[in-house]
């Protein structure tokens, strides 16, 4: 799932070098952190959330032909 993640925003963002994805498994769930350039973040969330909901979902499909959940977070940037 990470590697997917990656590969969508990537696709989209300005600044692909300072994406980053981390993953934290527990038992009965994956959460996936989402971590993008500040410049980035409105390319990636979209207008009223549709981007990042539509990744969601795309994340949420694949995972669950694996039998598994995922969650995706996307944490906030620090603007310099």
């Amino acid at each position: 799932m990470k590697e997917l993640v990656e590969f969508i925003v990537k696709s989209l963002v300005d600044n692909p070098d300072e994406v980053r994805v981390y993953a934290t498994e527990d038992r009965s769930e994956t959460t996936l952190e989402l971590s993008v350039a500040a410049d980035d973040m409105g390319r990636v969330i979209g207008k009223n959330g549709r981007v990042i909901n539509s990744i969601r979902t795309l994340v949420q499909v694949s995972a669950a032909k694996e039998g598994k959940r995922v969650n995706l977070e996307v944490l906030e940037a620090d603007r310099d």
